[in-house]
């Protein structure tokens, strides 16, 4: 998988791909990450992307231009499953977009900023709006790195074990069950007695029924889904 992320602020972005999970699957070239700095497409002369409203108003938006030369030039040198947009009014993120979106070769992902976009980007470039939750951040590049993690994750052979990301909340409508490790007992504090019985069927069932349990009493919206 490849994914672009274009930005105004790409030093933000950069160190969560320099650690852990992102970090192993760029080495292991299973995904390409490539920033891309949006002032870099303006040939203003101090590489200004953005201006102010129509019609009044606060805040600055970005200008049309340079996200047109951006995405163009990508565009031209390969193909693109989806072009996404980070923002507020977008499609909530939810483990189904990024069960879908793992499966993709190709993404470009434009991070919101300042005020937002010129609505005629929005009208004619973006495939897809996502929004990680019903708040406003000062510029999509946090929500763009959720929206990295959450996909990186499901591709086969970036986790060590491929069926964890199976077994994890909202994967089936459910959230996870509760999770234990040694020792058995702490200070008096024990491990359901099913999970070291090494009756496997027995802790399937188990597991299954605290999921469900835990759903009930929590996000009992899953359930109704």
């Amino acid at each position: 998988m490849r994914i672009d992320i274009i930005t105004v602020v790409p030093d933000i972005l950069k160190s969560p791909f320099e650690a852990s999970i992102m970090k192993r699957s760029i080495e292991k070239g299973l995904v390409e990450v490539h920033l891309h700095n949006l002032r870099d497409y303006t040939t203003d002369n101090y590489k200004q992307v953005d201006d102010y409203q129509f019609g009044g108003g606060a805040g600055m938006v970005m200008m049309i231009e340079p996200i047109d030369k951006c995405i163009t030039k990508l565009k031209f040198e390969r193909n693109y499953d989806e072009v996404i947009y980070m923002t507020p009014d977008g499609e909530t993120l939810t483990q189904g977009i990024a069960n879908q979106l793992s499966l993709k070769g190709n993404l470009i992902i434009l991070c919101g900023h300042y005020k937002g976009v010129d609505q005629r980007v929005r009208d004619q470039f973006i495939t897809k709006e996502i929004s990680i939750g019903d708040y406003v951040l000062s510029g999509g590049e946090l929500g763009a790195l959720i929206l990295c993690d959450a996909v990186i994750r499901l591709i086969p052979g970036v986790l060590g074990n491929e069926t964890s990301a199976l077994t994890d909340s909202f994967q089936d409508n459910l959230l996870a069950p509760p999770i234990y490790t040694r020792p058995a007992e702490y200070k008096g504090w024990k491990v359901p007695e099913v999970l070291t019985s090494g009756n496997f069927p027995k802790i399937e069932v188990w597991r299954e029924e605290q999921a469900y349990q835990r759903t009930k009493k929590r996000r009992p919206d899953l359930l109704e889904d």
